[in-house]
Formats: structure tokens, C-alpha cells, sequence
């Protein structure tokens, strides 16, 4: 009757671990490299380059600060965003 019991236990343990691997492989994996790609966009921003927000706000670099960007996004208007908040870089 213990051998039945460990047994259990043991191909428990093992469902569990196959599942945690797969969660690991779909889930995190995937987006960790979105998180360096993202990253790699935001240390590549150069004054000029099209930008989208996450907001869906669409303009032009005019500065960047250590964790700040200001767009000039029409005529005379600025706003400034943490960098983070950049989705996209517009490509012509």
C-alpha cells in the first residue's frame, strides 16, 4: 500500500513539472524576448524617428531625457511620455 502512495506522489510531481515546463516555454519565454526587443527599440530612439505610444498617440522625437521623451506630435505641441510608453517605432 506505501509503494502505491509514493507512486502517486511521484507521477504527481512529474504532470506537475511537465506542466510548469510548458507553461515556462509558451509563456515566459516568449515574453522575455519581447521585453529585449522592446528594450532594444527604446535604447535605439533617435531625435526624429516616428514613434506610436501605447495610447495610440502618434509623433516625432524632439527629446530625449534619461526616462523621459517628449514628441512634437503637431505644429507647436510637445508632450512628454515616460519611455516606456513607446509601442512602436514608425518604419517609412
Amino acid at each position: 500500500m506505501g509503494t502505491q502512495d509514493s507512486s502517486s506522489w511521484i507521477s504527481l510531481a512529474v504532470y506537475f513539472g511537465i506542466f510548469l515546463l510548458i507553461f515556462y516555454v509558451f509563456i515566459i519565454l516568449p515574453r522575455k524576448k519581447q521585453e529585449k526587443k522592446h528594450g532594444e527599440l527604446l535604447e535605439n530612439l533617435r531625435k526624429g524617428d516616428r514613434v506610436v505610444t501605447i495610447g495610440g498617440i502618434q509623433g516625432e522625437v524632439s527629446r530625449i531625457k534619461d526616462d523621459k521623451i517628449t514628441l512634437k506630435v503637431s505644429g507647436n505641441t510637445e508632450i512628454e511620455f515616460v519611455k516606456k510608453a513607446i509601442a512602436y517605432k514608425v518604419e517609412d
